[in-house]
């Protein structure tokens, strides 16, 4: 930079003194003596164009030091011409060594002369260049600058994609969207799909479809990139709208909140290190390429539930990140944990008490309490900023879960294995399920007892002898994905196994269940994906997809449950005899539980019964109807209508067919044949896109 500008001070002193020792007409005669001179007037002349000069020379100034970041970036352009100009002085100093030799060489004349020519042609040529490149660079300098200023009298039609701020490069991305969803069974759902939510045909829901739309899940994202030394430095945050507060309703405003999707930040070494703390795609989630954040090979679905067998969660997440090469990459994360729990049947005391107030024989009310033998999630504390609202509660965490994955891209294809670790707690209360029936009003004639360690008080409920549990779970998946036809058609395959890790899977099985002792039983679960997407032009692109998500069975029997029922006594009065308090207690200690019992009663999941009200319908008879396996089958593609400077503008449609089967349950008749509930959904999902450019 420091020649090209020393270059262009040298032609410009040497033009301007030039001009300085050159009168405005050389061939002009001498002014005669008998016309007076005007020495006035041309020193007026010549400091005005002085004073043009320095002003030319002051605004370019400005606007150099104005622009002086962005010209940080034309660095590496400048030394290019730096180059050009050593290259074409070094062929002028060849040229002329030639022309000294030929004249030495009078035979040889002739030719020289024609090579000196063609040197000079050739430096003249490079000159010109450089003059036409330096030009380009003042008309970027110039553009550049017009952007800076713009609100202060001029305005650029092309801006600049990103922002510079304090030498960080901020990139704003996202999109506006305008979406709708069509199932022909109701979920009572946005445009994500809850698919372990699909309706039974006994649930009401199933009887009626649904049309949803929706802006909702409109983007907004912000880039920042920095370098420090030998460190490039990255933040990233993305959100949308698909969050819920307390208040958000369909009624009129149809207020939803604004939710993260991803908010983490990077430091990423030129040796192949990377450490990205913060929420992120999960590790288990597929690269397209190495391992690296934002390069996620997430399906073109609407849907952004995404598709059954797809392996997804954005969680807190610290990775460290070795990549050797563009072939090679090794990472490990810790991530937050969260325990999601199915089945039913769990043992338990219920206790009812009826009460009356005196001297009134009607009832006034009654109250009840239940109580089990242990405990893993706990509901969010509003005051500490988790959902109170969400009745499936929070994890009370042990350790986060670890992942880690191994990625190979060879150049043909692109390779994943990975492994999850999850461990998994619990508190075990031995003395929360007991009771006795001994001491009812109407004592059995076989009394029946459930007793705990307390001897003190073996049928009392207590925290007597409650221990901490613990389960570790975990396991294993493998994904390969590769292109062809200049990667207009591409292919990936994708499978996961393992014990505890059911809410991986975008259909979201449980995780565990309980076993009737209150110990954790992990459930096993399955989850794969295929995938074939074609770009047969930029404008468009195809998709297909198929995904499956499979729960083994984890059934038990021997649930502990007692219902205690105790009225208050009511005393008599002139026209009533007084009723004396009784206690009735119901004991089973064959209860049957679990996640996909064999014995379960599912003898109600086609039967449908009346609302409970107009806001409530009827999820059917009885039905336990613990999912054995989700599959979905879709198809979509999008259009890109225009994509360019001025953004994005593009249109999908998207069909999907879903298919729910239960685990099949006789009811605990061994000569009855089990029934297997089963739910169908077809969906149509719409949507159209302006993407910031």
């Amino acid at each position: 930079m420091r020649k090209l500008a020393a270059l262009v001070l040298s032609l410009f002193m040497t033009t301007g003194v030039a001009f300085a020792d050159t009168p405005k007409d050389a061939d002009a005669p001498a002014p005669k003596a008998s016309e007076p001179a005007k020495p006035k007037a041309a020193a007026k002349k010549a400091t005005k164009t002085d004073a043009e000069i320095a002003a030319e020379l002051e605004s370019l100034k400005q606007a150099m030091q104005a622009q002086q970041e962005q010209l940080e970036l034309l660095k590496e352009e400048l030394s290019k011409r730096d180059r050009q100009i050593d290259e074409a002085r070094e062929a002028a100093a060849a040229a002329n060594a030639r022309a000294t030799e030929a004249s030495a060489k009078a035979g040889e004349a002739e030719n020289t002369s024609a090579e000196v020519k063609s040197s000079e042609a050739t430096l003249a040529s490079s000159v010109t260049d450089l003059k036409s490149s330096n030009s380009a660079l003042t008309t970027t300098v110039n553009t550049v600058a017009a952007t800076t200023t713009a609100g202060g009298g001029g305005q650029n039609t092309e801006e600049p994609a990103a922002i510079r701020f304090k030498g960080i490069t901020l990139t704003p991305g996202g999109f506006v969207a305008a979406e709708s969803v069509t199932r022909t069974r109701a979920t009572s759902s946005d445009i994500n799909t809850p698919f372990n939510s699909i309706p039974y045909p006994g649930n009401a829901l199933s009887q009626v479809n649904e049309s949803n739309f929706t802006a909702r899940q409109s983007r907004l994202s912000l880039l920042a990139e920095g370098r420090y030394e030998a460190v490039k430095l990255t933040g990233y945050y993305e959100a949308d709208w698909l969050g819920t507060g307390v208040t958000s309703n369909n009624r009129q405003s149809n207020s939803y909140v604004l939710r993260q999707r991803q908010i983490w930040g990077q430091a990423k070494t030129d040796n192949g290190w990377s450490f990205t703390g913060g929420q992120q795609w999960t590790l288990a989630t597929e690269d397209r390429k190495g391992i690296d954040n934002r390069q996620e090979a997430i399906p073109l679905t609407i849907d952004p539930q995404y598709q059954v067998g797809f392996t997804w969660e954005r969680q807190y997440g610290f990775r460290v990140v070795k990549s050797f090469g563009d072939k090679f990459a090794l990472a490990v994360s810790v991530e937050g944990p969260q325990a999601t729990i199915g089945g039913r049947g769990f043992s338990n005391v219920t206790t009812i008490n009826d009460s009356a107030a005196p001297s009134v024989i009607v009832p006034t009310g009654s109250t009840t309490s239940v109580t089990g033998n242990t405990f893993i999630d706990a509901i969010g504390a509003g005051g500490g900023l988790f959902n109170f609202i969400d009745a499936t509660g929070y994890t009370i965490n042990k350790a986060p879960d670890v992942i880690i994955k191994a990625a190979l891209d060879p150049g043909f294809g692109h390779y994943e294995v990975f492994g999850i670790i999850s461990e998994f707690g619990n508190r075990i209360y031995p003395c929360g399920v007991v009771g006795t029936n001994a001491k009812d009003t109407v004592v059995p004639a076989t009394p029946t007892s459930i007793t705990c360690l307390d001897a003190a008080a073996p049928t009392t409920v207590s925290s007597f002898g409650a221990f901490n549990d613990s389960r570790t779970g975990g396991g294993f998946g493998a994904s390969a994905r590769w292109t062809a036809a200049q990667k207009k058609i591409e292919l990936g395959i994708k499978g996961v196994a393992g014990d505890g890790i059911g809410r991986y899977g975008s259909a979201q099985l449980a995780d565990l269940t309980i076993r009737p002792d209150g110990s954790e039983a992990l459930i096993r679960t399955v989850h794969g994906l295929a995938a074939l997407e074609l770009h047969p032009s930029p404008k468009f692109d195809l998709y297909a997809y198929y995904g499956a998500e499979y729960a083994f069975r984890a059934g038990y029997t021997g649930y502990d449950s007692i219902t205690k029922t105790i009225t208050t006594a009511i005393p008599a009065t002139p026209t009533t005899v007084a009723i004396p308090s009784t206690t009735t207690t119901k004991i089973s200690t064959t209860g049957i539980g679990g996640y996909g019992s064999p014995f379960a009663n599912n003898s109600g999941c086609s039967t449908e019964n009346p609302a409970i009200n107009q806001l409530d319908p009827s999820a059917g008879g009885t039905c336990a109807g613990d999912t054995k396996v989700i599959w979905e089958g879709t198809l979509g593609f999008w259009h890109k209508i225009y994509n360019g400077p001025k953004g994005g503008l593009r249109w999908g449609i998207q069909y999907s067919y879903i298919t729910r089967t239960g685990w099949s349950g006789n009811n605990n008749v061994p000569t009855a044949p089990g029934i297997a509930p089963k739910a169908v959904d077809n969906m149509i999902f719409t949507s159209f896109r302006y993407y910031i450019p």
